[in-house]
């Protein structure tokens, strides 16, 4: 059986822009690992580098018109997780100058009131975030984080594609860090909290 040549990058890129499934899968799978090994050696971590993949597939999947511009798909793509690393590495300098600066303000009081307070502050805000996701977006945020189903069981139960799930997902989690970003101290309470 003969095998077909594969399509050469632009092609791919192309076809991807018209919304081409199987083009921008083939760009997943032909560049999967080079973004994920180049992002590990940055961040020693399978979750973050997992999320940087998944950002930046996602960045080519929502591209549009925008990837008939790339002329290097290779280089672009490194470009592309590099940023995302960057960004990975400022939020966690901010996260943990936040921790200090609690730890610090809170040493010499008994804050279990004042936790509380912040906890149910912060679960507040992150739940209106919920409420401002579009509806299929939501729905796949509170099967997938908060009743903790695979995205292969909640695409199953929603009936749509896992990779449907996955980039709805990926939308409500960029969706709520903005929201986020917007009450950034309170953000920094989610983080120490773990409710993100």
């Amino acid at each position: 059986m003969e095998e077909r040549p594969l399509l050469a990058d632009s092609e791919l890129l192309l076809r991807t822009a018209k919304g081409d499934q199987r083009a921008f899968s083939a760009i997943y799978h032909l560049y999967y690992d080079k973004i994920y090994k180049f992002s590990y050696r940055l961040l020693l971590s399978e979750e973050l580098s997992e999320e940087v993949v998944q950002e930046t597939m996602l960045l080519i999947w929502l591209g549009g018109d925008k990837l008939k511009e790339i002329r290097n798909l290779d280089a672009y793509l490194k470009a592309v997780a590099k940023r995302k690393v960057i960004a990975l590495f400022r939020r966690k300098a901010i996260e943990d100058r936040a921790v200090k600066e609690l730890k610090a303000a809170y040493s010499d009081v008994d804050n279990e009131t004042e936790e509380g307070i912040l906890y149910r502050e912060s679960r507040k805000i992150l739940e209106e975030g919920i409420m401002l996701l579009p509806s299929q977006q939501r729905l796949v945020y509170q099967l997938c984080y908060q009743d903790g189903l695979k995205y292969e069981e909640a695409a199953e139960k929603l009936r749509i594609s896992p990779g449907t799930v996955q980039s709805h997902m990926k939308q409500a989690l960029r969706f709520l860090r903005n929201h986020l970003s917007n009450h950034s101290d309170i953000a920094a309470l989610l983080v120490i909290f773990r409710l993100l």
